[in-house]
């Protein structure tokens, strides 16, 4: 059962959930349906707690002007301009995943090997 708490001005909702086996924990429908969840989630470690949050598909929105402008200028119109911004489109998330990850490496200590300012990790 749910217990509503009140912390600060924020109203909270405590949940007990089972943790399985395969340390697998289900979302509660209630949960799940109010903050909008999808097929994806983040999980983060903070002050000994673990956040987890939907993860929305923006589809490579935050970039679509740039991706329209650049594709634009390139002379595509029409069709052929969607059918490639549809694709650039789908390489924006992987390629901004692929830039936090060598950013959390470096910062970790990884293998010191920082990208210059020609670097080859540019967004589609």
């Amino acid at each position: 059962m749910a217990q509503a708490t009140i912390r600060g001005d924020k109203k909270m909702e405590r949940k007990i959930i089972s943790v399985s086996v395969k340390r697998q924990i289900t979302i509660p429908q209630k949960y799940f349906d109010a903050l909008g969840f999808n097929n994806e989630a983040e999980c983060i470690l903070q002050d000994n707690s673990i956040l987890i949050r939907p993860i929305r598909d923006t589809g490579g929105s935050e970039f679509s002007e740039q991706i329209l402008a650049d594709l634009i200028s390139q002379g595509f119109e029409g069709q052929e301009l969607l059918k490639n911004f549809k694709q650039l489109s789908k390489k924006v998330r992987p390629a901004v995943q692929k830039i936090i990850e060598e950013a959390d490496a470096l910062a970790q200590g990884g293998d010191g090997k920082a990208k210059g300012k020609g670097s080859q990790n540019r967004l589609p």
